[in-house]
């Protein structure tokens, strides 16, 4: 039984609580606070994005002239370039085992569209990513069989988990093959006949494999005998080559992955660990509409964060010289997948406004990412379309013009990179996403709206901006608007994402 002065004190309490809640309810926002005195940390963080070969990158198809067009006028820097395993022949160049005195080397449905990569990305560091092994390299129950049509799209070829030569050097030397074709002019086969190709590329990044947690079901010790071997290899042609390593798709699950590899100890021949990668793509459920997007969105990514906080934490106690490339960076939608692999399923569009959501959630990742010190953040991907995860393209695959996501991607690398100085930034509102920069060229606010309505936003004391650059629905598929601008309040739309500059 209660006494009547303890219910009294508890109901004065309680009135004391409510009071106090309310009055806080309606404490004016303090808005954006930003102490320029007090620098939080220096920025490692490049943004990038990756190129994955498909039937669109062809020379003559309707996205090939406008994506590398956009890739050059971009000017990237670690632009990841992945020839991969829907289409064997533009990712495998030896298709068949050598047999008789012969072999089945054969690039000419490969090096097309590299040259033009190439090309748009001259001057400019890439990463090359030769994804696939070819399937005979691997024990399966039948030999693998492939599309003879080289567009013909084919989800089944990375089968098996056991390498037929258990001490890799096959797998090394056909790598190191790809590597001889690209930067060496050339190289001797299997037979010891030269194979011509007059190339002389500089490729400073090479990754080795792709979402291997996936693709084969590597262990960390077999994927981490796999690049001491092939490592080791590729380096007698070209000493100068730095690697990037692991490409996971499903970090969270896979401490035991980052603490093996890293481990120097778990390496032999002083195999040079340079750069560990991992993946992230938003997904949210079928039956969430944009309304649900637009948390679902950032709260996946908090979850991801999360998870980059625990890797930096294992590389930083084990190798911590190590760098990080973040390298693919996007949202998939569950259309994509039926488009992917029900053949004729014709995919619901993207939702208007989607593009600007995918690409504020980029913005955001990149401001996070600056304050953690990671070294690349790369986007995903250059171009996609129906049956190609059209939902993580950054070119409007309709119309053949760059989409939001792009030129969020343009804004943040025209404006900010290594070198800058994050200072201290507060916001109260957390639907926006906020970060001051002092950057060579002058001081900068990086404002993100992470909700579909728009807002107000009060600019703090003490910061003149003279102009504003901005990526919001209102701008389309069009280039960032950039404009003169000296308020000290703006307006800022669903999903934009927007630079202040004074």
């Amino acid at each position: 039984m209660i006494s009547l002065g303890k219910t009294l004190s508890a109901a004065v309490i309680l009135g004391f609580v409510l009071s106090v809640s309310a009055n806080a309810q309606h404490e004016p926002a303090k808005g954006i606070q930003i102490d320029w005195g007090k620098v939080t940390s220096t920025s490692r963080s490049t943004p990038s994005l990756q190129v994955v070969v498909n039937p669109q990158l062809l020379r003559g198809a309707m996205l090939h002239d406008p994506s590398f067009k956009a890739l050059h006028e971009l000017g990237a820097d670690y632009v990841r370039y992945v020839p991969w395993l829907p289409y064997p022949k533009q990712a495998v160049a030896e298709l068949e085992p050598p047999k008789d005195g012969k072999t089945s080397w054969d690039f000419s449905h490969i090096d097309p569209t590299l040259e033009d990569f190439m090309n748009a990305t001259d001057g400019h560091s890439v990463i090359m990513n030769f994804s696939t092994i070819p399937a005979w390299m691997y024990k399966t129950d039948k030999p693998v069989t492939y599309p003879a049509d080289p567009n013909q799209v084919f989800w089944n070829y990375t089968q098996g988990t056991e390498l037929r030569d258990p001490s890799m050097k096959e797998i090394s030397e056909y790598f190191v093959r790809l590597l001889g074709w690209y930067t060496k002019g050339g190289f001797k086969d299997e037979y010891g006949k030269w194979h011509e190709s007059g190339h002389h590329y500089k490729i400073a990044y090479w990754e080795l494999l792709n979402e291997i947690d996936f693709e084969h079901h590597w262990t960390p010790e077999q994927y981490t005998k796999f690049y001491d071997v092939v490592t080791s290899a590729m380096l007698k042609v070209d000493p100068n080559l730095k690697f990037m390593a692991l490409a996971l798709a499903a970090p969270s699950k896979a401490p035991e992955m980052f603490e093996y590899f890293l481990n120097p100890v778990n390496h032999h021949g002083g195999a040079p660990l340079d750069f560990i990668t991992y993946h992230f793509y938003a997904g949210p459920a079928a039956e969430e509409t944009m309304e649900n997007w637009q948390y679902t969105f950032f709260n996946q990514e908090e979850g991801f964060l999360n998870t980059v906080r625990y890797v930096e934490a294992i590389r930083k106690r084990l190798s911590p010289s190590t760098k990080t490339d973040l390298d693919e960076l996007g949202v998939i939608l569950p259309e994509d997948g039926k488009s992917n692999r029900i053949p004729g399923y014709v995919a619901k569009p993207e939702p208007l406004g989607y593009w600007n959501m995918a690409g504020a959630m980029y913005a955001d990742l990149y401001i996070q990412l600056a304050r953690m010190g990671i070294d690349v953040a790369g986007e995903s991907q250059l171009v996609g379309y129906p049956t190609q995860y059209p939902s993580v393209s950054m070119m409007n695959y309709k119309t053949g013009a760059p989409n939001a996501r792009f030129w969020v991607l343009k804004l943040l690398k025209d404006n900010f990179g290594p070198g800058d100085k994050l200072v201290d930034t507060k916001e109260d509102n957390h639907s926006l996403s906020v970060q001051a920069f002092m950057t060579s060229r002058g001081r900068k606010i990086l404002v993100v709206n992470k909700h579909i309505k728009d807002q107000q936003v009060t600019l703090p004391a003490g910061f003149k901006a003279k102009r504003i650059t901005y990526i919001a629905p209102s701008t389309g598929d069009d280039p960032p608007v950039s404009k003169a601008f000296s308020e000290k309040s703006m307006k800022i739309e669903s999903n934009e994402v927007a630079v202040l500059s004074e």
